[in-house]
Formats: C-alpha cells, structure tokens, sequence
C-alpha cells in the first residue's frame, strides 16, 4: 500500500495548525493571497514586516525540507507557459474570490463561514473544469 497520503495528512495538520496559532496570535485569518496582496498594494505597510515573514516562510520552509527528500514527483507540467499561465489564472481567481483556500478553505470552513464554503465549491469546481479541459480535452499538462 502506497503512504503518500500520510504526507497530504502531515501537510494539512500543518497548514491547520499555522493557521489556528495565526489567528490566536494576530486575531486575523490566515489568508495567503490577502497577505501577500497586502504588500503588493500597499494596503498592508502598518505591518509590512509580519507580512513579509510570511511570505519569506513559505518559500523558505519547504526549501529546507529538500534534505528529507531524495525524489519528489509532482506531476506538475515543464512547459513554462503552462505554469505562468496557471500561476495568472490563480492570482486573479483569489482576487476575484476575495481570497485564496487557505483563507476561505482552511480558515473559512472551519469557522463555519458560508461565504468560505461557498468559494471553497466553486474552487473545487473550477479546478475539476481545469483538469478537464487542460489535461483531457487540450491535453496541454
């Protein structure tokens, strides 16, 4: 039996847990696209320096992590017009939706929040859409 799941299981308790200690300690949500959107806009320079670590920690984190790993298969496509083309697709899907499903998916549903389950189907069925048309149909990834 294949225990890859058990990284999915490791990786959701993680991302839970950073975003209970970040509403504990912050009395925010932990929204990645609102954070960083903060400091694109300039919305956020009161306390550009919180937003900057985390941002620092997302990218940092998982570098450290590369040590643990002799082989990681992502599956994800080399075509690099197909990944900044999903990257743009993404950027202006969580500004479309007012946020990102770290913000509506982890942090919404768990509150209960209609408006967080609401964007977390419609996330769900895009990127069912997505995988439909890009992979089946255009065969592109």
């Amino acid at each position: 039996m294949e225990m890859d799941w058990i990284w999915g299981l490791v990786g959701g308790l993680m991302i839970g847990s950073a975003a209970a200690l970040f509403l504990l300690v912050n009395g925010r949500i932990m929204g990645a696209s609102g954070i960083l959107g903060g400091l694109v806009d300039g919305s956020g320079r009161s306390n550009w320096t919180e937003r900057a670590a985390f941002i620092a920690g997302l990218v940092i984190v998982p570098l450290l992590m590369l040590p643990l790993y002799t082989e990681v298969d992502t599956h994800i496509s080399t075509n690099p017009a197909v990944l900044i083309g999903a990257g743009l697709l993404v950027g202006v899907g969580t500004r479309l939706a007012n946020g990102c499903t770290s913000g509506h998916g982890v942090c919404g549903i768990s509150r209960f929040s209609l408006r967080g389950i609401v964007a977390t189907v419609f996330y769900l069925i895009a990127g069912g859409v997505s995988v439909l048309l890009f992979k089946h149909i255009l065969g592109v990834i």
